[in-house]
This record gives structure tokens, sequence and C-alpha cells, in this order.
């Protein structure tokens, strides 16, 4: 039987991407093929074009961008950190912004290495709970290195332009299918889900795809074995050989 494969476009800036991923995998948890799924983390820029070496927090990246006072970004940030806790996630409005492609080029090492799930939650907790500037080489080394992949190897992609095609075909692929907003999850090829949704969304999408793609398969018998019920009736056979219709 083959595997479900489910594709996950995130950016690890992005604070739907964080909780979505704590809804899917609660929806995972419950989902009775979850041992034939595979997960396959997809790179997606919000800001292609955010500074590398930033310092600056996201309140006031907020009040520049929107126009909004530092009084309404605390009230946005603190309705996002309300509805994480939920989820048992902390985000931080200290958070600062960052670039995300070398992480991302990160992650799809990771991902090689069968390491890509370990990796973004440990990117995820560092840019929202840990105020970490997830663009800066020395910090993704490390975080890299604590999700299990070897500082060195890390950064010998970090000071290389490796990964960076994957990266940006997994980018390209995003534009093909016509997304333009994460999370956004493929199942199979068939299924999208856009957003993070609760998990019920998330375990009834998983259900019909693989409903879908595997069909149930009807196995002959032959007639004495074969009991069912027609048309409203079904038969029971006592001792005696005799049936009972009960309707």
């Amino acid at each position: 039987m083959h595997p479900m494969t489910i594709e996950i476009w995130s950016d690890i800036v992005c604070p739907w991407c964080y909780i979505g991923k704590r809804r899917f995998e609660q929806a995972l948890e419950q989902f009775a093929h979850r041992n034939q799924v595979v997960i396959v983390w997809r790179s997606f820029e919000l800001d292609p074009h955010a500074p590398h070496a930033s310092h600056q927090s996201v309140l006031e990246m907020l009040s520049s961008k929107y126009g909004v006072s530092q009084a309404e970004a605390i009230g946005m940030e603190q309705q996002l950190a309300d509805l994480a806790a939920v989820e048992g996630l902390a985000i931080r409005a200290e958070r600062l912004v960052a670039n995300t492609f070398d992480a991302h080029r990160l992650l799809q090492l990771a991902a090689a290495q069968g390491r890509g799930a370990a990796l973004a939650q440990r990117l995820f907790a560092a840019h929202f709970a840990e105020q970490q500037l997830v663009s800066d080489h020395d910090t993704l080394v490390r975080l890299a290195s604590e999700a299990g992949i070897e500082a060195v190897e890390a950064r010998r992609v970090l000071e290389s332009d490796s990964y960076a095609d994957e990266v940006r075909a997994d980018e390209r692929r995003a534009a093909a299918l016509g997304i333009s907003g994460v999370p956004f999850y493929v199942i199979d090829e068939r299924y999208g889900v856009s957003g993070a949704q609760a998990p019920g969304v998330f375990l009834d999408a998983l259900n019909r795809a693989w409903a879908l793609s595997h069909p149930l398969t009807l196995v002959n018998t032959s007639a004495a074995e074969a009991q069912s019920c027609d048309d409203g009736s079904c038969a029971v056979a006592p001792a005696h050989g005799t049936a009972e219709y009960l309707r």
C-alpha cells in the first residue's frame, strides 16, 4: 500500500504556520493511517527582501508597515499570543524581523536527513519564543546542531549556495499551484488545505484524501459465506436452518 504524501509550505516567521503545525500534528495523531504518511516540508518566503542583519522588532515593523500605533500593534500581538497559548505555544511580540532564506536552505538539508520537522520546530521556537535572530549564521548553526544536524555540515551549507536551487524550486512550485499564502498543505496532490485550520478540518481532509487514493477492494466470497443486508432486510439463520427476517 503506497504512503500518503503531505507537502507543507510554510515560513519560519509566520505565526499561523507555527500554530498550524501544532494543529496539524494533533489531527495526524488521530489519523488511523498516520504511520503511512510522509511529510515533505516546502520552502516559502513571506518577505524575501527582509534584511539578514535586522534588529527591528515585529512591533516596530507592524507600526511602520501598517501605520498602526504601538498600542494597536501590541493589541494585535496579544490576540495572536492568546491563540497560540491555547495550543501550548509561546509567541512573544519582542521577536525580531528576519530574512528566512538561509533558514530554508538548512531546512532543505534537514529534510534530506529526515530531520525536517525537528529543525522546523526548533526554528519556530527560537524565533517566536526566544527572540533569536534566525537569519544569523552562528545562531542557525547552533539551532541546527540542537536539531541533530552536524554543526560543521550546517556551516558548510550556509557558507555556500547549497540548497538555494531547492528553495527556489519549492517557491516556483507554490506559484504554479496558486499558493500565495502560508501555511498551505497539499495532500497527495489532490487536496489543498489553506491556513491554520482546526484539527478536525485537517483530519477530515486526511480521511477524504486517503479514501480517494485507497479505494475499498471487494473480496469475493462464496454465497454461503456472504452474509449481508439487502433492501432493508437482514437474514438471520437460526440453528435449525430456517431464516428469520428482521425489519
